[in-house]
Parts: C-alpha cells; sequence; structure tokens
C-alpha cells in the first residue's frame, strides 16, 4: 500500500466511535488519530491533527455535522483535510446540506466495512463518492430544481457542452468517485495535470469543490445513474 490515510472520527455515540476505529485500525494503510463526540470537538480535532480525513456524523450535539463540515472546509488552513459523512439520515435536507457544505462523500452507516474502508481511501486520495442508495434522491432534488430554474439547467449544460473533451473526461471519472491519481492512470497522464483539470472544471462549472462536481456531472445529464449520460 501507499502513504496511511489518516481520519479523525465525529460522531456522538461512543460506540459507534469504537466500531469505526476497530473497522479502519484493522487496515494497514489507514489509521485512526482522533475522536470527537460532537462538532465542535470534529473542528477542533481537525485544526489539532491535521488528518487526511475526518468521518463525520450528521446529528450531534453543540454543532450538527453539516456546521461541522462547513467550517472546516471553508478554513483555508485545513484545506488539505476532507469529509466524509456517515450518518443513518438520508433525508434530502442531510444530503443536500452536507454536500452544499463540502462533504467529499457521503455514506449511509448500514453500508458494509469494506465499502467504508474503500470510501476513506478514495477520500483521501482526493475522490469523492455518493452511497448508491442516496444517488437517485440527489439526482430527483437537483431536477426538481432544475424545472423550477430552467435557465440555470441550459446555463450548467452549455458550460459542459464547452468543456474540452479530456476535461469531459475528467469529469465522467470523477463523478465515478475516481482520485485524481485513478485519473492520471486512467488517461495515461500524470497527476498534476488532472488537478489541472479539475481546478479547470471549478472554475469552469462555477464550483468550489470536488463533490460539486459530481452533482454537477449528474445534474446536467452527463452522467446518469446506471448509464453512460449524454454525449457531449
Amino acid at each position: 500500500m501507499g502513504e496511511t490515510t489518516r481520519v479523525v472520527i465525529a460522531d456522538d455515540q461512543a460506540m459507534i466511535r469504537v466500531g469505526l476505529r476497530m473497522i479502519l485500525d484493522h487496515e494497514p494503510d489507514v489509521v485512526t488519530v482522533g475522536e470527537a463526540g460532537d462538532g465542535e470537538a470534529a473542528v477542533a480535532q481537525a485544526a489539532a491533527l491535521r488528518p487526511d480525513v475526518v468521518l463525520m456524523d450528521i446529528r450531534m450535539p453543540r454543532l450538527d455535522g453539516v456546521e461541522a463540515t462547513r467550517r472546516i472546509r471553508t478554513d483555508p488552513a485545513l484545506a488539505d483535510v476532507r469529509v466524509a459523512v456517515l450518518t443513518t439520515f438520508d433525508d434530502e435536507e442531510y444530503v443536500t446540506g452536507a454536500l452544499a457544505a463540502g462533504a467529499d462523500a457521503f455514506l449511509l452507516k448500514d453500508t458494509d466495512p469494506g465499502t467504508l474502508v474503500a470510501c476513506v481511501r478514495t477520500v483521501g486520495r482526493g475522490g469523492s463518492l455518493l452511497d448508491p442508495a442516496i444517488t437517485p434522491l440527489v439526482v430527483r432534488q437537483w431536477r426538481a430544481g432544475l424545472r423550477a430554474a430552467p435557465a440555470s439547467d441550459a446555463g450548467l449544460r452549455a458550460a459542459v457542452d464547452a468543456l474540452t473533451p479530456r476535461e469531459v473526461d475528467v469529469l465522467r471519472a470523477v463523478a465515478r468517485g475516481a482520485s485524481n491519481a485513478d485519473v492520471a492512470a486512467e488517461l495515461d497522464v500524470t497527476t498534476a495535470t488532472v488537478k489541472s483539470h479539475v481546478h479547470a472544471l471549478l472554475r469552469k462549472l462555477g464550483v468550489t469543490h470536488r463533490a460539486a462536481l459530481v452533482v454537477a456531472a449528474y445534474e446536467s445529464g452527463l452522467v446518469v445513474p446506471g448509464g453512460a449520460g449524454r454525449q457531449v
């Protein structure tokens, strides 16, 4: 394996934290470096320990996981700290709130241990991931929003249509949850080149974080659940 992924676990239930730590620390390339029982502690741990990933619950005392995610992702000093939300709640409010706050992944707690570990590795390498169970929900909500704002729909589609072929390839890969290293290997380019394309995508599509690129790929019709999506 490559570098070790350092994780902070934020959950208000001690038994959940113990279980997650056991799953993660069983892996040779993942280590739990801290725990937090509420959102304020999660932000403090992120600042003090600078983990690669914060595994964040949604409903916690003092500060909920959505606001804790927002504080971490908007702090320039914590730019390298990524957030994976792990929760029992799949309400649209929580899902879209977490993604809007800057979460890089959203998983439900009934996910199997292997998927959880894979998610942590993916997010730690710079990738994004949505639980398959909530992907249709995200797409439905965005489609509903687009019906209420067709100009936004047209604008996003136009922005995607204006991308270069290589940028489209990168966007499709990012929407699948691929990390920069994964995309580089798939397209036979350097990781630095992929980073440059991702930065261009963020700018051209008017979003600020990688998870929003995933949503934009679905929203524009470039990627659809279970299908290839439209051609550009």
